[in-house]
């Protein structure tokens, strides 16, 4: 009766938890669905006008030496307009749900890679909350959400680099663990151009990446005892090595170089002055970012994770298996710390580089460009729900030790996954507010594009245009002097017309 009884209280337990993660995966997924959903709605607006006519008239390799020679000096950033817009509009309102799956399936994989770390198998399905909850906190916990998901130039720039970032992680994983010959080879010839890659895609994700890197080289010295090869080492090299390349690139192309004439004399950024400023800029950064309470949820996300870990697997955990100790318990304590503590300074330093490089580019309100955030806030998340992970693991040690653990257990999972749903409704308001803004712009942008349309097949040259401002973004009309007017100047190239005007 005795032996019934526990089964029973077992089965009762695993389907509560289970209960728990797929509430915690449907909220998150309803949230990451919406976003998805709402791509079908983005309309163009501010740079989309510019990358747009540039991928139709020029194509993919026009676009890339356009942004080489008389842009930016970003030619993986073209390289990828040229691929989103060159189909019109179709590849903007795909790209969201194209972020949010191939984001979800690295995220996926990556937590299997850690959890096998700690000896743990989490059943996918958790995996998978986790994932989605982690990147609705990122979509719709700051204050540009438009700009974060849906607007292309700002995913291509800061979102997309994150996605890809996740699979270059895994990609390292996978080299160092390659017996020798080609693939490893190959894996080391990609993490170069990957990091090249990602030196011409985004300065800021290059950065905070170049210090994660640099600083996970340094802790994976084999001496350190960390790493048992030079390989780890290796390939943060070889993915330093690839950013240093592309951000040299990049600062020296003649676009580059025009963008850098066409900004007023000032102070240079290193200096006393403009780094007082920086610092002052970095402050109000983050007392934003702090007073969003709701980012707190990855730390539940991964008490949750943690406290369910191995909750229905099937078979033994790989430690098990091997008979042996969990990998970390060879290294140091003192190396595991720092490996842990790792990303504070990361974050830290990285969102100071953020901030020094837009006060540089846009001046003294160049902090208040929040997408550029998401390049430090993936990172941070990532953190705070991984050390969510070791708390819940511990915790789930500590009561399975105390008599009351029966209950004890799925009432903490129950709680951390409450806190969880709880901070993605905190985004609901949000995520109605984007609903309705979007879906009404679409609807007008359609009606006045169709009258252009007609009017411009006309033989009309001068058409009016109703501005339609969404997302904090540049429309036209936004300077008295037409030619400085770029967003207008834009819009009448795609629409192949001489010029329009303010209805």
């Amino acid at each position: 009766m005795g032996t019934a009884s526990a089964e029973g209280n077992r089965r009762f337990v695993r389907r509560l938890l289970l209960g728990a993660g797929g509430c915690l995966a449907a909220a998150a997924g309803a949230l990451i669905a919406v976003g998805c959903f709402l791509g079908l709605y983005v309309r163009p607006t501010s740079d989309d006008w510019c990358a747009a006519w540039k991928s139709r008239d020029l194509g993919v390799l026009g676009i890339t030496h356009d942004f080489y020679a008389t842009q930016n000096g970003r030619i993986t950033n073209a390289f990828l307009s040229g691929i989103v817009y060159g189909d019109g509009l179709a590849g903007v309102k795909i790209l969201p749900t194209v972020i949010a799956v191939t984001f979800t399936a690295g995220l996926v994989l990556l937590g299997i890679q850690f959890f096998r770390y700690l000896g743990e198998r989490p059943r996918v399905m958790f995996l998978i909350a986790a994932a989605l909850a982690l990147q609705a906190l990122l979509y719709f916990g700051g204050t540009r959400t438009y700009q974060v998901l849906l607007w292309a130039p700002a995913t291509i720039s800061h979102t997309v680099p994150a996605v890809i970032g996740a699979w270059a992680l895994l990609l390292a994983i996978r080299t160092v663990r390659r017996p020798r010959g080609a693939p490893r080879t190959a894996g080391f010839a990609a993490a170069f151009l990957i990091g090249f890659a990602i030196g011409t895609l985004s300065e800021s994700f290059a950065l905070v990446s170049g210090l994660l890197a640099a600083a996970l080289a340094l802790l994976a010295l084999p001496g350190l005892k960390l790493a048992r090869t030079w390989l780890p080492f290796t390939w943060c090299l070889l993915w330093c090595a690839g950013l240093v390349v592309g951000l040299a690139v990049l600062y020296t192309s003649p676009g580059a170089r025009w963008r850098r004439a066409q900004q007023p004399p000032k102070d240079s950024m290193l200096s006393a002055t403009e780094l007082r400023g920086t610092f002052e800029d970095w402050q109000l950064m983050w007392d934003s970012v702090s007073g969003q309470w709701a980012y707190l949820g990855a730390v539940a996300v991964g008490l949750l994770l943690g406290l369910v870990a191995g909750i229905g697997a099937s078979g033994p955990a790989p430690s098990a298996v091997r008979g042996s100790r969990e990998p970390g318990r060879a290294v140091p304590r003192r190396m595991l710390i720092a490996l842990l503590l790792l990303p504070v300074p990361v974050v830290l330093l990285g969102s100071f580089a953020v901030v020094l490089g837009l006060r540089s580019g846009y001046g003294p309100s160049g902090w208040t460009y929040a997408r550029t955030w998401t390049n430090y806030l993936v990172l941070m998340e990532l953190a705070l729900c991984v050390y969510g992970v070791l708390l819940g693991a511990w915790a789930r040690r500590f009561l399975a030790r105390r008599e009351p653990a029966a209950v004890a257990l799925p009432a903490t999972a129950v709680a951390a996954a409450g806190l969880a749903v709880a901070s993605l409704a905190v985004l609901v308001p949000n995520v109605k507010q984007l609903t309705t803004t979007t879906v009404t712009r679409a609807v007008a942008w359609d009606a006045q594009n169709s009258r252009i349309r007609t009017e411009a097949a006309a033989g009309a040259g001068d058409l009016g245009y109703r501005r339609m401002p969404i997302g904090s973004l540049a429309e036209p009309f936004f300077t008295s002097d037409y030619e400085r007017d770029w967003v207008a100047a834009c819009i009448a190239n795609w629409y192949g017309i001489d010029r329009i005007h303010r209805l």
